[in-house]
């Protein structure tokens, strides 16, 4: 493909930008917001996003902007906060890269823009896809913008719009992100000294209470309870309501807890959900990938490692066929469906353990799925 439009500025969309550029592709990316905007807290990434970060040429930056770790600890809830069990991780990725390293959302987000830039890729904020009409020589997208209504055609469009995507609704998919039940505070903190890997503490008011390194003295904290109708939330409100959730929770979080009773800037929160389009994700010379295809909560921490890995395989089988054909596609679902449906599967059902207050195979699951990742997808 010579002429791609993305839709979508997320991991998903700039990593496909970044592949097909790199290959001499002319790239279009199309936000509908007007700045990157990424949300301002952090994100867990295993080895297997980090093997991917390699492959585009961006795991230098990411390293050098994040904080790695090699192991996790289970602490009981209580003030106390006893340590229940410290578990050295599998490295994901192959032995070059770290098990785990949590970062700066934005930061990545800025990392992958500028890379995808510097490949020639154009990004077009502000930009909106309101339809999209498909003939046998191009995929034809309908733009809105502040300055009007604009066209523009590709060879191939990649709905890479998240949860919400426009894309997978113009191409006629039905199936929607469905709640799970939970919902997540997100906050980005100071990291107490000594909080130098992911804790994670299951019980007490909340579902789990856990914290991830994000640099030398950063990290993010979350907590996540039953699903609230939290809309309309402001950082302060936030950081109150994130700060009485703690109270329980001892070790760091009593450090944790007097920031967000100070108040904290960056704070979000979210519900979980989770869907898988079944096979096919593509509709003609449209296909969608990243959280528009797929989406699971964070309970295995294969989110964005998931939504890269769509774009990886995205761009080999574009880089090894002629044109889009039925063999293409074929292997393209082949190699991620199942995949990202597994990974998805594991993540609910952890998720409906939580829920129900079941003591299920947590480490069994995650065990499956470390070893499914480390192999390349």
């Amino acid at each position: 493909m010579q002429n791609v439009g993305i839709v979508g500025a997320g991991a998903a969309g700039l990593a496909t930008a970044i592949l097909l550029a790199e290959s001499g592709a002319d790239v279009v990316v199309y936000e509908a917001k007007p700045s990157l905007g990424a949300l301002g807290s952090g994100i867990t990434m295993q080895g297997n996003a980090l093997r991917a970060f390699d492959r585009l040429g961006v795991w230098e930056q990411v390293r050098a902007r994040s904080f790695s770790f090699d192991v996790t600890s289970i602490r009981a809830p209580g003030p106390e906060a006893p340590l229940v069990a410290e578990m050295h991780d599998n490295r994901m990725g192959g032995p070059d890269y770290p098990a785990t390293a949590g970062m700066f959302r934005p930061d990545l987000a800025e990392i992958m823009l500028a890379r995808a830039q510097a490949l020639g890729a154009r990004i077009r904020f502000g930009t909106r896809v309101t339809a999209v009409h498909q003939d046998d020589d191009g995929a034809t997208l309908v733009l809105a913008t502040d300055a009007g209504t604009q066209e523009a055609t590709h060879e191939l469009v990649v709905g890479a719009d998240g949860l919400n995507s426009a894309v997978r609704a113009l191409i006629g998919i039905e199936t929607r992100p469905e709640p799970n039940g939970m919902g997540i505070f997100r906050a980005f903190v100071a990291r107490p000294a000594g909080a130098d890997h992911t804790e994670l503490v299951f019980g007490g008011p909340s579902y789990i209470a856990g914290f991830c390194p994000t640099g030398e003295d950063t990290m993010y904290a979350y907590l996540v309870e039953d699903k609230q109708d939290r809309q309309g939330m402001t950082p302060e409100e936030g950081s109150k309501l994130m700060a009485e959730l703690a109270r329980p929770y001892g070790g760091h979080w009593n450090a944790i807890r007097a920031q967000l009773e100070a108040g904290v800037e960056h704070v979000n929160y979210t519900w979980f959900t989770s869907h898988v389009v079944t096979e096919p994700w593509n509709r003609g010379r449209v296909v969608i990938i990243g959280d528009a295809a797929h989406s699971c909560p964070p309970t295995v921490a294969q989110g964005a490692a998931q939504a890269v890995e769509d774009a990886l395989v995205l761009g080999d089988v574009l880089a090894r066929h002629d044109g889009l054909t039925e063999e293409l596609w074929a292997e393209f679902h082949g190699r991620r469906v199942p995949r990202a449906t597994t990974v998805v599967e594991a993540s609910n059902q952890i998720t409906s353990w939580l829920l129900a207050h079941e003591r299920g195979d947590v480490q069994g699951l995650h065990t499956t799925i470390s070893e499914l990742v480390s192999r390349e997808p």
